[in-house]
């Protein structure tokens, strides 16, 4: 019998999970709630036209299998090396890093080698999942406007952690393990420059501040030219500003920025985005969590790693999981 195998979310976990399956030889049919795949390895456009990698940062690859993977995205003219200088930075203090590990982003945007992993794969876009039942040996998925989306054999769960529970309420073994992680939000925001901003750094960790990290986007390869900023609330300033209007969020970023530069800084245009669920605080020690008697389970950067390996590593290794069962 030929398994139907529904998965929830294309992110890069979701993505990495969806693939396998189909190289297996299984059908698979992806619902996500945004425009398209990605998740938080995202390029944002803003309405001057400026772009912005105001979710994931860039990744590293220490594991064979994701090292395999970026080297094939690099091959292809999706993934590049980021050479840029980074350091700490705090009050004025700059600090360059000694030890450089290396780091690298998708080209031309982040997203780009999850939209490569993504082709010829069957998405549905602009779906939101709110309901998985067991409807004897299989699963029922409901949207959240009440249209049927079909019954599938086995089920993926690619999504963070809290939005996870609610959709592995049918597993509550799973549903609970996934309860225990929680994951911390983080308030981005994209600022523009008419002048170059006086730093010796284009990306740094920031420390004593509102802030946890700052990237000069433009040092980025691939990117077009320009002063452009990305500027990330550490947790315990995102959750304070958590449900703040985006402009108090833009000005006590910026407000920041300036102290920790030690300078007087005005932007032309600034953007916040919200991450809601951007970081497990911690991430789960299994890289899965998996019912075989059941048929579903779930993946992400909440299991085995926070890292963007981390999540394409749970995919895969779900993927392996469940085709076995």
């Amino acid at each position: 019998m030929e398994l139907r195998i529904a998965v929830i979310g294309a992110g890069l976990s979701g993505v990495a999970a969806a693939r396998a399956l189909h190289s297996a030889g299984f059908p698979v049919q992806v619902f996500e709630k945004s425009r398209g795949p990605g998740g938080r390895m995202a390029t944002r456009r803003t309405e001057a036209g400026d772009t912005f990698d105001h979710g994931a940062q860039y990744f590293t690859a220490r594991d064979p299998l994701f090292q395999a993977q970026v080297r094939a995205w690099m091959d292809a003219g999706l993934a590049a090396e980021w050479h840029g200088v980074i350091g700490t930075l705090e009050r004025g203090r700059v600090t360059r890093s000694e030890r450089e590990q290396v780091r690298y982003v998708g080209v031309p945007a982040m997203g780009s080698g999850v939209k490569q992993l993504a082709q010829g794969l069957d998405v549905r876009s602009g779906i939101r999942v709110e309901r998985v039942e067991r409807e004897g040996p299989a699963w029922r998925l409901t949207s959240d406007a009440g249209e049927g989306l079909g019954v599938f054999d086995r089920v993926v769960v690619a999504v963070p952690a809290p939005q996870a529970v609610p959709l592995l309420a049918g597993a509550p073994e799973l549903a609970a393990r996934a309860a225990t992680v929680r994951m911390e939000p983080c308030q981005s925001v994209m600022a523009r420059f008419a002048e170059p901003v006086p730093l010796e750094l284009d990306g740094a960790f920031v420390h004593g501040s509102p802030l946890s990290w700052i990237a000069r986007d433009a040092s980025k390869p691939g990117r077009a030219a320009g002063e452009r900023w990305v500027l990330h609330g550490s947790p315990e300033a995102s959750r304070e500003y958590l449900e703040r209007a985006p402009e108090d969020v833009t000005a006590r970023w910026v407000e920041a920025f300036a102290e920790a530069i030690g300078r007087d800084i005005r932007p032309v245009e600034t953007v916040a985005h919200r991450w809601r669920y951007a970081l497990p605080s911690p991430a789960l020690e299994e890289s899965t969590l998996f019912d075989a008697a059941l048929g579903i389970g779930a993946c992400g950067d909440w299991c085995g790693g926070p890292r963007v390996e981390g999540a394409f590593l749970s995919g895969v290794a779900l993927a392996r999981r469940l085709s076995g069962a």
